[in-house]
């Protein structure tokens, strides 16, 4: 947010956004950051990597698919249920590692940004 001073002058960045962009460029937002891309792009690539496996077979491996493996459950039901379950599963993981790694560093940067006040 900018402001423009009473004399006429050229806008200049109010404190809170400065604050801001200091936080940002520090060493602790930076590996705030590092922590939360490490987790994520490996997740979101092997969650993807399934997916498509998934849809491969699904388009190609008919036979596969179609085996019955208990009953009228075949491999495709529960490769389809299994993609669910992993969606489960990769949030699980994600709130756990958010609570035990993200939060309490982003709750520090917010108390050193605020200044203690709450």
């Amino acid at each position: 947010m900018t402001s423009i001073d009473v004399d006429g002058g050229a806008p200049s960045l109010d404190p809170p956004e400065r604050d801001f962009r200091t936080v940002q460029a520090s060493p602790e937002f930076q590996e705030l950051r590092n922590r939360l891309r490490r987790f994520i792009f490996p997740m979101a690539a092997l969650f993807l990597v399934w997916y498509l496996t998934y849809l491969l077979l699904g388009a190609y491996a008919h036979e596969f698919m179609s085996t019955e493996v208990f009953g009228r459950i075949n491999v495709a039901l529960l490769l389809g249920l299994g993609q669910f379950l992993s969606t489960f599963v990769i949030t699980g993981l994600y709130v756990r590692f958010a609570n035990r790694e993200l939060d309490p560093r982003a709750a520090a940067l917010r108390t050193e940004l605020e200044g203690g006040a709450a």
